[in-house]
């Protein structure tokens, strides 16, 4: 559900409606304008946070226009609960109601004809698509974001005017309230229609395919990075980002999702989403000559059917789990692997991959990865916790987050001599399992604890003062970088819409340029700002797990590409059997152990 203030939100909003019943039938205008108030509240901050509630009564037919319905429906009880059936705000209200929910038919047609219509079969970034084709500007963000429930909204003036009107028994109050709600309501709907026209519209799906072969043509493609995957997937593809960067040939990105194009972090590199299997498979690649695949998903068979490209598995790290020698790799002409370890994994697993098809590749994100001897002198060291997640079954050895994250953290914190604990979850941890997301809930509430107990104890803060400016300087820089990361951010992001970003989407190198020196200052000013004392839940995009290897000096991990990477350091490590198979079983399945 969320945080204590979305539970108390949802517990009002639902206690509201028997609420207003209640203080219809009394009657009792003022505890009804209160209550109807506070329905009106929580609905819109429940809506903003995008609560679970709120989609689950979308779901069962209680959705925002039934609410919105039902507190008018109770409001006209309370006008015939106050004998004012015969009068004008009774009737008013009526008509009123009747006459807005007939509004919302354009309006809601409008909106859903301009967003589909402006939805392209294909989007991308750094594609010239827009000297191919003639995009319009979008229409202005503020008339279709949550259309529908700014429309709803809309009927606030009447829902007042005609309470002032019960109150105080003045027709004029309802007559105004109606007419400004009516008014809005009717300028709203027209202020859509001239975005609805042909000439506000981008072309039609076979002039936008064109246009994007035609910049193929042009662009002439070699290497194609192909990705598929769910919306929180985007770290897959991103880890590849700097590699294709640095390319001689041509690179080319094609995802298949629209959020994964949302969640793609900055690059110069070509990318289209082709969301449409019939689109992808239409596309013109003559000149492509290799394909790399970071993941197995289903929707990889639209690409790998062409067999006029050598088509290769390069996965999204070299790990022991199973799913790192899928018998689909099969599929793919070449599988490639960091090293040995990934060539005996698929001799282990005997799932039908020839060895002549794995080449030994190596792996280029390891590079930040600092080796390092020993703890630095005068500083207590640090131990990086990084669980996998859960994985898609329930096998004990995906995670040692559920059985033995607690007690392994618990261990951690008492150790003796003392050491600090860097918590790092896997961004998926929690997405399938509901033990998975408590067991992560209470770690971090344990390091958490441990934290405050310990930036009061005088044994670690002797040193505050002395580096207290040091840490005040390191934190304002942080502020500096954010908020300078944030302009440029919004630089790119400020786009109408998916059509207009599409032509909009040139990449502005130099301020590229400037985000990736930003972003590495950045991770320079976080470990400075904080005491190297201090345990630490790291979730989110930054810290990267890799800054957090290099302020590591141990770290306990499960059979996941983290152990592959972390043993490029040189530190020590520990990697969990929440399996039980025992050491020599446990060595032989796992390669990198």
């Amino acid at each position: 559900m969320g945080s204590a203030v979305e539970l108390a939100a949802a517990a009002l909003m639902l206690l509201g409606f028997p609420l207003l019943t209640l203080a219809a039938l009394l009657p009792n205008v003022y505890a009804f304008a209160a209550v109807a108030l506070m329905t009106y509240l929580t609905d819109h901050y429940l809506h903003r946070k995008g609560s679970y509630l709120v989609e689950r009564l979308g779901r069962t037919r209680a959705g925002l226009p039934v609410r919105f319905l039902i507190r008018q429906l109770l409001l006209i009880l309370l006008l015939a609960r106050m004998s004012l059936t015969s009068d004008v705000p009774f009737y008013g209200a009526v008509a009123c109601f009747i006459a807005f929910y007939a509004l919302q038919v354009p309006h809601g047609a409008l909106a859903a004809l301009i967003r589909h219509r402006r939805t392209m079969p294909v989007a991308t970034r750094n594609v010239d698509l827009g000297s191919h084709i003639r995009i319009p500007d979008a229409p202005p963000r503020r008339l279709l974001r949550r259309s529908g429930e700014k429309m709803l909204h809309l009927d606030l003036a009447a829902v007042i005017g005609l309470l002032v009107a019960a109150a105080t028994d003045s027709a004029q109050a309802a007559v105004v309230g109606i007419s400004v709600t009516l008014g809005l309501g009717a300028l709203y709907t027209l202020a859509l229609l001239p975005y609805a026209g042909r000439r506000r519209m981008p072309p039609k799906g076979d002039k936008v395919r064109a246009g994007l072969d035609a910049w193929l043509r042009q662009y002439r493609p070699e290497t194609v990075l192909y990705f598929s995957g769910s919306d929180d997937a985007a770290y897959q593809v991103n880890m590849w980002l700097d590699m294709l960067k640095q390319l001689d040939t041509r690179p080319l990105i094609i995802l298949r999702e629209r959020a994964i194009l949302e969640n793609l972090a900055p690059t110069t590199v070509p990318v289209v989403c082709v969301p449409g299997g019939v689109h992808l498979m239409n596309m013109d690649l003559p000149t492509v000559r290799v394909a790399l695949y970071p993941a197995n998903a289903g929707k990889n068979i639209h690409m790998l059917r062409l067999p006029t490209m050598k088509h290769v598995f390069i996965g999204h790290g070299d790990s022991d789990k199973a799913a790192s020698v899928n018998p689909f790799s099969k599929a793919y002409d070449e599988i490639w692997t960091a090293g040995r370890a990934g060539r005996d994994r698929y001799a282990v697993a005997d799932v039908g991959v020839r060895d002549e098809d794995i080449v030994e590749v190596g792996r280029p994100q390891l590079a930040p990865i600092q080796v390092r001897d020993g703890v630095p002198e005068g500083r207590v060291p640090t131990v990086l916790y990084a669980p996998t997640w859960e994985g898609w079954d329930d096998n004990p050895g995906n995670t040692s987050l559920v059985l033995a994250g607690e007690n392994i953290v618990r261990h951690l914190l008492r150790a003796d001599p003392p050491v600090r604990v860097l918590y790092k979850p896997h961004p998926f941890t929690g997405n399938r399992s509901a033990r998975a997301r408590t067991a992560h809930q209470r770690i971090t509430a344990l390091i958490e604890k441990a934290a405050a107990e310990r930036a009061a104890d005088p044994r670690f803060t002797a040193d505050t003062a002395a580096h207290a400016a040091e840490k005040a300087a390191a934190r304002a820089e942080l502020a500096r970088l954010e908020a300078r990361l944030a302009v440029l951010a919004a630089s790119v992001k400020d786009k109408g819409d998916e059509a207009e970003a599409t032509r909009d989407s040139l990449v502005d190198i130099p301020r590229h340029e400037e985000a990736d020196e930003l972003r590495a200052r950045w991770n320079d000013a976080y470990w400075r700002s904080v005491g190297s004392w201090q345990h630490r839940v790291i979730t989110g995009a930054a810290p990267r797990l890799y800054d957090c290897f290099n302020v590591a000096d141990a770290m306990v991990s499960d059979i996941s590409s983290v152990v592959s990477d972390y043993i490029a350091s040189g530190r020590p490590y520990a990697v969990t059997d929440s399996a039980g198979l025992g050491p020599e079983e446990f060595k032989r399945q796992n390669t990198a152990v």
